[in-house]
């Protein structure tokens, strides 16, 4: 796996210099590198929502995201690995707790951490910023396991 970190210290042990602006209410870190064998050591530790989310996703973690960085499926949330910006926001609004940071995502949806890459990419015109209702049926899903073979990745 690919890291970054953005203290002084970090930046100067990888070679790394890092310009950081605030545009739009919108932190965007935008790095230069160089290194010396030409290998690239980043990793933005990005926020994955995983098998909880399906077949309710509320939607009060996309509404307090700096950054856009959720994207809405028919039946499902997913956070765009490249816009997000670990602020954590998302985390404490979801109240079926199915977001995580990428390395501490239960091992049994580990492989959530691909899917949201996946989708994001393929739901990237589907941007979500505001809270919308829930599913119809999500209190009744909010509490089932085992869910994901009801996801819906077509509209």
């Amino acid at each position: 796996k690919l890291s970054y970190c953005v203290t002084e210290r970090c930046v100067l042990w990888h070679g790394i210099s890092t310009i950081i602006w605030i545009a739009s209410n919108q932190i965007r870190a935008h790095i230069l590198s160089q290194f010396k064998n030409n290998s690239l050591y980043f990793y933005a530790m990005p926020y994955v929502v995983t098998e909880p989310c399906i077949k309710c996703k509320y939607t009060n973690c996309a509404a307090v995201c700096p950054v856009d960085a959720f994207r809405e499926g028919p039946n499902f949330l997913v956070i765009d690995p490249n816009e997000c910006i670990d602020c954590d926001a998302c985390v404490s609004e979801c109240p079926v707790e199915a977001i995580y940071p990428d390395d501490e995502v239960p091992d049994k949806w580990e492989h959530f951490i691909d899917l949201n890459e996946r989708l994001a990419e393929a739901w990237e015109d589907n941007v979500i910023n505001e809270t919308k209702d829930a599913l119809p049926e999500a209190d009744e899903w909010a509490s089932k396991e085992g869910k994901e073979d009801q996801l819906q990745e077509e509209w």
